[in-house]
């Protein structure tokens, strides 16, 4: 069972999808995951206003890995320049491309001023993205840097 799995990857990577039906998925759709009951119980409590990074944490979990503050904050950084990308934003991409460098790595050096490179950036961050769940940490920095040329 996917668990939520694709609805909150939608949501942090810029789908239109609303916090409200990503709560309600994923609080349907429980894993018996260790260390995620925490997460659904604080669901239950803060609903759609829980934080991104919320989201972020369990979807860790939910891939079988720790949420550790820097896996977290790397899905959080490129959550935001994915979202932003997304929805035409170039003043809150300028802003996390600036603020996140370090966990973007070479993304943050790539172009991003016109729409064409709105799009390959949002590609680079969504497969960065998916790694990052997998736990694959070796390469992905040249990997990223070879996706954004």
């Amino acid at each position: 069972m996917a668990v939520g799995f694709e609805i909150v990857d939608g949501y942090l990577l810029g789908e239109a999808i609303s916090k409200a039906d990503v709560v309600a998925a994923l609080l349907a759709e429980r894993s018996g995951v260790p260390g995620a009951a925490p997460f659904y119980r604080a669901l239950e409590a803060v609903g759609a206003r829980a934080a991104d990074e919320a989201f972020v944490a369990l979807r860790l979990v939910l891939a079988g890995r720790a949420p550790e503050d820097h896996a977290v904050r790397r899905l959080r950084a490129l959550s935001s320049v994915a979202r932003a990308c997304a929805h035409g934003d170039a003043t809150t991409l300028a802003a996390t491309l600036h603020r996140d460098r370090a966990e973007l790595g070479p993304l943050a050096d790539g172009p991003a001023s016109s729409a064409a490179d709105r799009v390959q950036l949002r590609r680079a961050v969504a497969a960065a993205y998916a790694r990052e769940l997998e736990g694959e940490l070796g390469g992905e920095r040249n990997a990223e840097r070879d996706l954004l040329r």
